[in-house]
């Protein structure tokens, strides 16, 4: 189903949250040329040290405004964004939980105080170079995932209150990557092949456990096979993550199989990693975990004590239909059809009902019952590779 736009003539002003990149910039290009009134708004919300791209970003986000004849405003939500996300993101790693902070910054810095900002600035509606669609219904706002299923970006978006949903638009959700590229490409945008960001959000990409290390206190310790074997030696249990296989640094060993190591588990109590061959190993697969900090964007869900629906437990994964039973506050206990790989204490999971993204929470704890059957490694196991977990 297509998404609502409102009418441009009655939208008033609306400013497009400009990053730089390629798909903010055809979000400008396709709402100036729908007839909207445009301004455009720059963030760099970290200091440039040397990873971070804040200033060749503005740079190229000033040349794609010149070119759609639309003003630039820049603004700095640096505290904001150490108070509300990085302190949060620390927070988690120390707990030995692996956070997602794109969620957050999306729900506290994009359209939270910078969507306050733009208002202050005059405008009637953000937008941005989501992955997302949004369907008007009888005054509720509904979030429903892309059309292109490999970049849906619902995911990320799912704890963004409804009240800033409404004064929301997403003009590429409904297009393909490809696509914008192409039209980009077609009207003269400088940055129409401009690869993807990666990274965490305005950090960027660099040396991650490097990274972590001068904020964390990292205690080396022992890795151990699941039968108790030390095979080596970790830096801080900080630094990993459930199903992580590259930079354990242990290669062969002798009386093993010529096979990959993954991260299964981390016991705090003893500073201990511990790590198996199997890449579908019990260790490694959940049938049932907990949620907690549960927001719904659904008003059924919100009042429900038990529905079925479908769950992604990382960005990029399959559906997963499960069943959901409330635990009493904003606790759930989710049961999976079939086992998943991976399902990580600190990440979220989203919850949906085909299209719609119903909400979702933070995993809390994960279990493995020996109930279901295991997700198929094509659906799942390829698609967590391709992440770089």
């Amino acid at each position: 189903m297509p998404q609502t736009l409102p009418d441009p003539g009655a939208a008033g002003t609306v400013i497009v949250a400009i990053s730089g990149g390629v798909d903010s910039a055809v979000a400008a290009l396709k709402l100036r040329d729908a007839g909207y009134s445009v301004q455009g708004l720059f963030m760099s919300n970290w200091e440039d040290d040397g990873y971070c791209t804040a200033a060749a970003d503005f740079q190229d986000a000033r040349r794609v405004c010149d070119l759609l004849g639309i003003a630039l405003h820049r603004v700095s939500f640096a505290q904001q964004y150490r108070e509300r996300v990085f302190k949060h993101f620390l927070r988690e790693y120390a707990a030995n939980r692996t956070p997602n902070p794109d969620v957050l910054c999306n729900r506290e810095i994009k359209f939270g105080v910078c969507l306050d900002y733009m208002q202050r600035l005059g405008a009637n509606f953000i937008a941005t170079g989501h992955y997302a669609r949004l369907r008007r219904v009888a005054g509720d706002t509904q979030l429903l995932k892309g059309t292109d299923t490999a970049k849906d970006q619902s995911y990320f978006l799912h704890a963004v209150g409804a009240a800033a949903l409404a004064r929301t638009l997403f003009p590429i959700g409904g297009m393909r990557k490809d696509e914008v590229r192409r039209l980009a490409h077609a009207s003269g945008l400088p940055v129409y092949d401009k690869p993807d960001s990666t990274g965490i959000c305005f950090i960027g990409e660099r040396p991650f456990q490097e990274f972590l290390g001068r904020y964390l206190r990292t205690d080396a310790g022992p890795i151990e096979t699941d039968t108790g074997t030390v095979i080596g030696e970790h830096r801080g249990l900080a630094l990993y993550t459930l199903g992580q296989r590259s930079g354990l640094k242990i290669g062969g060993r002798a009386g093993s199989a010529a096979a990959p190591w993954y991260v299964a588990d981390k016991q705090a109590s003893r500073n201990a990693l511990i790590v198996v061959q199997d890449q579908d190993h019990p260790l490694l697969m959940s049938d049932r975990f907990e949620v907690e900090e549960l927001h719904w964007l659904d008003s059924a869900a919100l009042h429900a004590t038990s529905f079925d629906c479908a769950v992604k437990t990382r960005y990029r994964q399959c559906d997963l239909p499960c069943t959901l039973r409330a635990l009493g506050g904003a606790r759930w206990q989710v049961d999976l059809r079939t086992s998943a790989r991976a399902v990580t204490p600190g990440q979220y999971a989203v919850f949906y009902r085909e299209e719609r993204c119903l909400g979702g929470g933070i995993i809390a704890r994960r279990f493995n019952l020996g109930r279901t059957s295991v997700v198929r490694r094509m659906t799942y196991n390829e698609q967590f590779s391709a992440e770089g977990s």
